[in-house]
């Protein structure tokens, strides 16, 4: 099926092709086993770098291809259709939510040590910025960086963080300035340093084969030549990539959304009932009607947002009000898929089970639904 929105080139279209091609026979034959496992393994992730997946977003001077946010919900759509939402964001924390910062305030001798490794997969990345107490409300964090000698102490602790238990380095976001609410330094930590830890592998609903942190920092010390980018100037650089974030969720919940329509259609075409077939029921083909135009219309605006945000728009409401519908959407479409696979989609041996929870946290991750609500109501009128 061909890309339906009018931002298609054959440049998107190459991308989505390969990912699919990638997906369909190098994801979905072994994902069970990375479901039961808890991680994607390393090879997968460095035969992703080799074919240059990682390098979509780089600016072509530094070795990537220099695309905009249309290639980012692209490749997060056809990831999508792995159905193995774990793998996904996997994929896409490494990079679409930690790498723009290490690209966008990077030091050129930041960028020699760390971008190769992170453009081949040899080096995965996590970008550690949530809290016990602090999710959607960022500036509301409490890990702290105090200045010592020639660097930084740094204590605290993080939640939530994807890829950071099998990861090679997180970026870590500490108040630097405790007298300003938003005085927030990014810093590059890498796995392994002294009083940084791993204080929990956290066991979650779904996104199964994704590892999820519980993290310490224990009188951490980083030489400044760990600090990312502008000092105290991390919330802004933290809020820079957001809109990026939210779309690429939203575009893994398209592509998930459209791989549930699409094999509910097939299980109620096969499965006789009443005399007949369930699709030929027509709450059920007529519901699955309304979910298709729903995702129809969900991917749409996506393109619609990543086009604007790319030609340099203020896209923030148009995306938080696209996070909120669309993830709630994609929610709405895993539970009548369960419904209409009826017992079978209870199963933990049907893909629709795992898609159905895999799907419940996005609502939840990159801004609550009731966050980007807010984000919308106050620019109502601008």
């Amino acid at each position: 099926m061909k890309l339906r929105n009018a931002q298609t080139t054959e440049e998107l279209e190459a991308i989505r092709d390969q990912t699919i091609d990638f997906v369909r026979n190098e994801v979905v034959p072994h994902g069970d086993t990375w479901e039961l496992d808890g991680k994607v393994p390393r090879e997968v992730l460095r035969s992703m770098g080799d074919l240059g997946m990682f390098s979509l977003r780089v600016p072509e001077k530094l070795g990537g291809l220099g695309l905009g946010p249309l290639a980012s919900v692209t490749f997060a759509e056809a990831l999508g259709s792995s159905t193995f939402a774990g793998f996904d964001v996997t994929v896409l924390v490494h990079t679409d939510m930690a790498m723009p910062h290490l690209i966008n305030v990077g030091s050129d001798e930041q960028l020699e040590r760390y971008l190769p490794g992170v453009l081949s997969g040899e080096q995965i990345l996590s970008i550690g910025v949530t809290e016990p107490d602090a999710g959607s409300d960022v500036a509301g964090l409490r890990t702290s960086a105090v200045r010592d000698g020639d660097g930084w102490r740094i204590n605290g602790s993080k939640m939530f963080i994807t890829n950071a238990v099998y990861g090679d380095m997180t970026i870590v976001a500490a108040r630097t300035n405790p007298d300003d609410r938003y005085g927030i330094s990014m810093f590059l930590m890498d796995q392994g340093t002294e009083g940084f830890s791993v204080a929990k592998k956290l066991d979650k609903t779904g996104w199964r084969s994704s590892d999820t942190a519980e993290l310490h920092f224990d009188n951490v010390w980083l030489p400044d030549s760990q600090l990312l980018g502008t000092l105290h100037r991390g919330f802004y650089e933290t809020m820079r990539n957001f809109q990026n974030e939210r779309m690429v969720l939203v575009g893994m919940g398209v592509g998930a959304s459209q791989a549930a329509i699409d094999m509910t259609v097939e299980y109620t075409s096969d499965r006789k009932a009443f005399g007949g077939r369930l699709f030929d029921l027509g709450a059920i083909r007529q519901r699955l009607a309304m979910h298709q135009a729903e995702v129809d219309a969900m991917r749409a605006s996506l393109y619609h947002c990543a086009w604007r945000t790319e030609h340099g728009h203020d896209t923030a409401r148009d995306v938080s009000g696209l996070k909120a519908w669309g993830c709630e959407i994609a929610n709405q479409v895993m539970y009548d898929c369960v419904q209409f696979h009826g017992g079978m989609g209870y199963m933990r041996e049907s893909a629709i089970e795992r898609m159905s929870r895999d799907a419940r946290i996005l609502p939840i991750g990159g801004g609550a639904t009731e966050v980007m609500l807010e984000e919308v109501a106050k620019r109502l009128g601008s």
